[in-house]
């Protein structure tokens, strides 16, 4: 895996089960996160190990805002909240911050007004209507993995592969 840029969090608002916020820790874990966060509502942490099995809390700092008004991100560090509304950016037209905090809202519920009034960016992904919190989360990340993670573009389909096309073969006979 290419080494990635920048550094990221990721946290949700309001959670009330603890294992979405497992998936969340766990996915977040695996793909290198900078941090986790709650705020308002954080679950009990040994709750969340039935579905972060890799115990993210004891690899990763963890923070825990007892409001939106309490938290303080790194110097220089964008909130990004992720949430379905009619004006946020689609995220695969979205240009992820180097330093970046992604805000998700609670399983019934959304991201606070008071959240997406102070964020950077809000971001949706292009569902028809919410899907669960841990692969909303997945997503977002997966989304920044590809942007930032120093992965070659894709070829589009169809397009030849370089080095493989009949007129590249042909140069290269004696």
């Amino acid at each position: 895996m290419p080494a990635a840029r920048g550094y990221f969090g990721v946290g949700v608002e309001g959670v009330s089960k603890a294992m979405n916020f497992g998936a969340v820790m766990r996915t977040a874990h695996a793909f290198n996160a900078s941090f986790l966060f709650t705020v308002n509502r954080a679950p009990v942490l040994r709750e969340t190990r039935s579905a972060d099995t890799s115990r993210a809390d004891l690899h990763v700092p963890y923070h825990d805002f007892k409001s939106y008004e309490d938290m303080r991100l790194p110097r220089g560090c964008q909130l990004v909240a992720v949430e379905l509304t009619d004006e946020a950016t689609e995220l695969p037209e979205f240009r992820h911050p180097l330093r970046a905090a992604y805000l998700l809202g609670p399983e019934k519920g959304a991201v606070s007004e008071a959240a997406l009034a102070a964020a950077d960016h809000v971001v949706k992904i292009p569902t028809r209507f919410c899907i669960n919190l841990g692969l909303a989360a997945a997503l977002v990340i997966y989304d920044r993995t590809l942007a930032l993670g120093g992965y070659p573009v894709r070829p589009l389909p169809g397009a030849p592969i370089p080095g493989t096309s009949v007129w590249e073969k042909l140069q290269k006979l004696p």
